[in-house]
């Protein structure tokens, strides 16, 4: 039945193939079980009010991953895509819209809620292609890279290696700490894997250092397995605050980011897979917006932050995955991690700091590709790629970098080339400084 429905011949492959796929996947972004609701609860903090329960969210990105998984196999079945809560969004919510902002839980829901019900309506209309083809190159990769650097200032202080200071803002922390030097070696670890191309290197990092931590007394084990937390977000968004001023700006950059990082990661797997034809179309890619689109309503229903395509994904198709049923493949692996939950309170914060911050080199190494001899394009791509961590906002960072596009354009006499897209955002970002 899953040859005829997935067309192994025509696509050239086949169910082992298929299978080996999506475990190589999984692998590769199993982190996020335990990242995410690391992440959201402000676990490194303390136990500080105002943020995500972690067993809640645990339960919630396997059940989100999973549902956003199958609906990619089985509605975009051509596509070998993974699909879980986005690395970078999940931070924004937590210390830019609930700590920072005072938002509960429940409305930081509703933005991801509203978010994800207007990624499927682009995804159903012209404005998706008029989005893609608007947005310059250099500020997509610069507020890529710009997550990169939000991601690492909050992985180097969750490992321990930066910490506060009253004068200069930050400083070295406590580095001669076991654990923090242990979470060193983590980082370091999971770069050579990467560089010796084993796969899952982040997951083999993290649960090795962590090991050796409770082997050594460093940190406390917690068990293995047991029933799955509660889902106490099921359901549980707020809608009240979705449609407020202040909010206006959280849902815009929780769109803008999955979209457009959709737009990347699937675009970046069609070319692995042969899936862009001689015109350059990538073949499909409305059921795939569509299938991640739908997740992150899924996703937002389930309580958890925005679902989006990963990167990752790439993996599985350079191991042969081309159909849906390697993410059918990953979805059924997430759901057999339910029970894991003792485990993930059992990871030390310093261990995960160094995952974070081994994503954040991910991110960050879109600046490479910025054109660079076009000051007019890459100035305002490195204003993303500073203002977000210093600001510690991603809001802030994409808000400021339309900002300076568009004054850029104006006083270089490039108004009447430029998109209506740019004067949109850039207004709508001067108007949300205005009212915060």
């Amino acid at each position: 039945m899953l040859e005829k429905y997935f067309e192994y011949k025509k696509h050239k492959t086949n169910f082992r193939t298929e299978v080996i796929a999506g475990v190589t996947t999984f692998l590769t972004m199993a982190y996020i079980m335990f990242l995410n609701p690391f992440i959201l609860s402000g676990e490194f903090a303390g136990p500080e009010k105002g943020f995500f329960d972690f067993g809640a969210v645990f339960t919630a990105t396997i059940i989100a991953t999973a549902i956003a998984c199958f609906i990619m196999a089985f509605y975009g079945k051509t596509w070998p895509i993974g699909l879980a809560p986005g690395m970078g969004i999940n931070a924004f919510v937590a210390f830019g819209v609930v700590a920072g902002m005072g938002y509960t839980p429940q409305e930081a829901l509703g933005a991801v809620l509203v978010a994800g019900v207007l990624f499927l309506l682009i995804s159903l209309t012209p404005i998706r292609a008029w989005l893609i083809n608007s947005i310059p190159k250099s500020l997509k990769l610069g507020i890529g890279a710009g997550i990169g650097g939000f991601l690492a200032i909050i992985g180097l202080e969750i490992m321990g290696v930066v910490g506060d200071h009253p004068v200069t803002l930050v400083t070295l922390g406590d580095i001669k700490n076991p654990l923090v030097l242990l979470g060193c070696l983590a980082f370091v670890s999971m770069v050579v894997m990467e560089k010796m191309k084993i796969r899952g290197n982040i997951i083999i990092g993290i649960l090795i250092f962590s090991v050796i931590a409770w082997v050594t007394g460093l940190a406390k084990f917690n068990g293995v397995v047991s029933t799955p937390p509660p889902m106490t977000y099921l359901f549980a968004f707020d809608l009240g605050a979705a449609f407020t001023a202040g909010m206006s700006t959280v849902i815009f950059t929780l769109l803008f980011i999955d979209f457009f990082d959709t737009a990347g990661t699937l675009t970046s797997v069609a070319n692995v897979a042969g899936k862009v034809g001689k015109d350059g179309k990538v073949k499909d890619i409305n059921k795939a917006m569509l299938s991640d689109s739908v997740g992150t309503v899924a996703g937002a229903f389930m309580g958890t932050t925005t679902v989006t395509s990963y990167v990752e994904s790439g993996a599985g198709v350079k191991a042969g995955g081309r159909t849906g049923m390697t993410s059918l493949v990953i979805g059924v692996l997430f759901l057999a991690c339910l029970f894991f939950s003792p485990l993930a309170t059992s990871l030390p914060k310093e261990i995960d700091g160094a995952a974070l911050l081994y994503v954040a080199v991910l991110f960050v190494r879109n600046l490479t590709d910025i054109e660079w001899n076009d000051i007019a394009e890459s100035a305002p791509a490195v204003v993303a790629f500073i203002a977000m961590p210093l600001t510690y906002s991603i809001s802030h960072g994409i808000a400021l970098s339309f900002i300076a596009y568009a004054l850029i354009k104006i006083f270089t006499g490039k108004f009447n080339t430029t998109s209506p897209a740019i004067w949109l955002i850039a207004a709508l970002s001067v108007a949300s400084f205005a009212v915060a």
